[in-house]
């Protein structure tokens, strides 16, 4: 009787059987709250609404808090169900450590600290604003940020290889500007990584005229970088969007295992959305 409480549970809190309407609504009432919490922290820190609602900022945070670790407890006794986390001690360690299950703890963890350590009201505050990270939780309830994730894990060598190039532009152009600038900007230009800020400024093509180059070499250098930055940062969003591009694709389309060669044949699973259907 217990396990099968335990496996519906499990099944409840996974996902994995979504077809069913009282877990669809489960979702969508931890994502409202999610969603209201993230909103009552920005909130929160406008002076006259902290003031005058203050009891019902506290209620709130204490029903949250309620709902989120339950939760987490919850899914600490099933996470046994899963074949990953096998084993009472061993599993729920292993279980404890991984992403999700972290970021679960971080939103309950704010609200307990001050309760058992006698801390200043800096850190207090500080602790407060780290509710802020609940919004990652909803990561577990959302498809598009699940997909965004697994297309973030699928591209990462693509981008790690797009980020070190422009370090390195970034440690090139800085350098340069430097050794043209220094002397007409001793203050602006002082040293390489002063002159970073500039760079960081220009590749992001953000320019914020705080600092910038004087000399005739200096400007045609700084339209230069500032043209780079311009196809710099168009790299990372080609390869975010044919991920994505990938992704949906896959989504609409299902694959087969030819009989003969034994190679995948990709067959259309469903309609993609707007598309028609053509005859011959």
């Amino acid at each position: 009787m217990i396990e099968e409480v335990k496996d519906r549970i499990f099944a409840v809190l996974d996902g994995s059987s979504n077809d069913n309407l009282f877990n669809r609504i489960f979702h969508l009432s931890i994502m409202a709250l999610i969603s209201l919490n993230v909103l009552a922290v920005v909130l929160e820190t406008v002076e006259s609404l902290s003031s005058q609602y203050v009891i019902f900022f506290k209620t709130f945070e204490v029903f949250s808090v309620s709902v989120f670790t339950l939760e987490y407890l919850f899914r600490m006794w099933t996470c046994t169900v899963d074949t990953r986390f096998h084993g009472a001690i061993n599993g729920r360690i292993r279980f404890a450590v991984t992403p999700f299950a972290l970021v679960d703890l971080m939103a309950v963890l704010p609200f307990y600290v001050p309760m058992f350590l006698p801390l200043d009201l800096r850190f207090i505050r500080a602790l407060r604003l780290f509710r802020l990270f609940r919004i990652l939780k909803m990561g577990r309830y959302s498809e598009s940020l699940r997909m965004l994730g697994n297309v973030l894990r699928e591209k990462k060598e693509e981008l790690l290889i797009t980020i070190f190039g422009v370090l390195i532009l970034l440690v090139i152009t800085s350098s340069l500007m430097y050794f043209i600038e220094n002397e007409a900007q001793p203050d602006a230009f002082s040293s390489i990584p002063a002159a970073m800020w500039w760079g960081v400024a220009t590749l992001t093509t953000v320019g914020y005229g705080d600092v910038y180059p004087v000399t005739p070499l200096g400007k045609f250098l700084g339209a230069i970088i500032a043209l780079l930055g311009i196809g710099t940062l168009a790299v990372p969003a080609g390869i975010l969007t044919s991920g994505f591009a990938e992704k949906i694709q896959r989504k609409y389309r299902k694959s087969t295992i030819c009989p003969h060669c034994r190679k995948e044949i990709d067959e259309p699973k469903e309609k993609l959305p707007g598309s028609k259907q053509i005859g011959w």
